[in-house]
């Protein structure tokens, strides 16, 4: 997406994170608010997740393009996307609600995850009328806590009904990320209980990535936070475990298209204390729309402010 549209400032943005870890193990919620008016292009980087971005901007403000594939308002963003761009403009600042999915729950929430990866698609077309009807919940909730709640519990609604990979895909998957991406896929097989013909063909059917593209996409994460965290890169690539600083740019151009330097500085929208440093105050609920009321809840969620 080729725009004048201007770069994030992240002194505009509030950021607010559940205070308690969820109840669904591999999902991770944020909110974010831009209350002035905005026009903005960010790259972003690839993730080991699938991502549901809820447009709560008046007018649809957000618009995702994928290496030419466009969609507006909320959207669900497949595993390694390729060049992912989010943008767009709305008269009343730009609002959503990021949720984050491993393969391995979004084939319960969304369906095949192999259909997902590498796309962008309107959340609409794989969670049907209940996405507009959840959406609306949202956006009439009096807090971001009311609407973490929600959000989980429409998640765990669609968890409970859905389908599941096969436990050796499962227990691959998790095998990488605790390994950061360092692992093989001989010894990934071996753990499995699986021939590595039969975990190269059940992964990518179920996943929608090959074991060995899935792994690099782990280890890149891994090595983007890194990199966020102001490390230099011979030393990225050395924790990393990449050859040398060739090997570890040319990993990161394969997955953004940018330098290790740009992935440094970039926002991303990865929200953790190394993308988004800051320290944490407390939250005041938002107005909400007659006839909610806006009380201030005891157990709040976590405001990250800006970047310091």
């Amino acid at each position: 997406m080729r725009s004048s549209a201007s770069p994030l400032d992240r002194a505009s943005v509030e950021v607010v994170v559940p205070r308690q870890p969820g109840r669904l193990p591999g999902v991770g919620m944020a909110g974010f608010r831009q209350g002035a008016p905005a026009d903005l292009s960010i790259a972003m980087v690839a993730h080991p997740s699938v991502t549901l971005f809820v447009d709560l901007s008046d007018g649809n403000g957000l618009v995702h393009d994928a290496d030419g594939r466009r969609e507006r308002g909320s959207t669900v963003v497949g595993l390694a996307p390729g060049g992912l761009r989010l943008g767009g403009g709305a008269a009343g600042g730009i609002e959503c609600l990021q949720i984050r999915l491993s393969p391995v729950l979004a084939v319960a929430v969304f369906g095949a995850s192999a259909d997902l990866s590498g796309t962008v698609v309107s959340w609409e077309d794989v969670w049907g009328r209940d996405a507009g009807r959840t959406e609306e919940r949202l956006r009439a909730a009096a807090s971001w806590d009311e609407r973490f709640t929600i959000a989980a519990d429409a998640l765990g609604r669609r968890a409970g009904a859905g389908p599941s990979l096969d436990p050796e895909v499962t227990a691959a998957w998790w095998l990488m990320r605790t390994s950061r991406g360092r692992v093989r896929v001989d010894s990934l097989a071996s753990e499995v209980g699986w021939s590595r013909k039969r975990l190269w063909s059940r992964f990518r059917s179920q996943i929608g990535l090959t074991p060995k593209h899935a792994a690099r996409l782990v280890r890149f994460d891994h090595a983007a936070r890194l990199l966020a965290a102001g490390n230099a890169a011979a030393r990225v690539a050395a924790e990393s475990g990449y050859v040398d600083q060739a090997h570890l740019h040319r990993e990161v151009k394969a997955f953004t298209g940018v330098t290790p330097t740009a992935v440094a500085a970039a926002p991303w929208l990865a929200i953790d204390d190394v993308a988004w440093p800051g320290s944490l105050a407390d939250p005041a609920p938002f107005a909400a729309p007659a006839p909610f009321a806006a009380p201030a809840p005891p157990t709040s969620p976590v405001r990250r402010g800006p970047a310091r």
